[in-house]
């Protein structure tokens, strides 16, 4: 079932980049983040929200995509001193289906996307998260290869 599976996605992934070239360029990235300093208590659990923006014409597989053959959208951070990180909420996905299989529903997230981020800040101050969103977007005729987004939070606790 798999090699089938393989053998009915390369085609489309490649016709999918043949339309993107006679039809314009591929964008070189196909979600966008909007960073957004944040304010919290100290020594207290806060929520921090995520803001990213998937382009329009555009959609990127969920969190938990129905398919294990489907690269699902992860947010990874990086312990930063005198923060303590917790659980990452995501959206769920909208039902997609395409038009070469109306059948299938894959889970996938479109337009705005909001991702909770849980953390602790020791003290107060400013503290700086980093992290890296891993996604693989696609189109209605293919998908691409997958991209690893910055992410930098800015976190004031006061």
């Amino acid at each position: 079932m798999k090699r089938l599976l393989n053998l009915l996605v390369v085609p489309v992934f490649a016709a999918g980049l043949a339309s993107a070239q006679v039809n314009g360029p591929v964008p070189k990235s196909f979600v966008t983040y909007a960073a957004e300093p944040a304010s919290i208590a100290a020594k207290k659990a806060a929520v921090v929200e995520l803001h990213f923006k998937v382009l329009d014409g555009y959609h990127m597989n969920s969190h938990t995509p129905k398919s294990e053959l489907l690269i699902p959208t992860v947010l990874k951070l990086e312990p930063a001193t005198g923060v303590k990180l917790g659980a990452i909420d995501y959206p769920a996905g909208h039902e997609y289906s395409f038009s070469f299989n109306p059948q299938e529903k894959l889970d996938v997230y479109t337009g705005d996307v909001t991702l909770k981020t849980h953390l602790t800040a020791a003290a107060a101050g400013t503290y700086t998260v980093k992290g890296v969103l891993s996604y693989q977007a696609c189109d209605n005729a293919a998908c691409y290869p997958p991209k690893k987004l910055p992410v930098e939070i800015e976190v004031t606790a006061k």
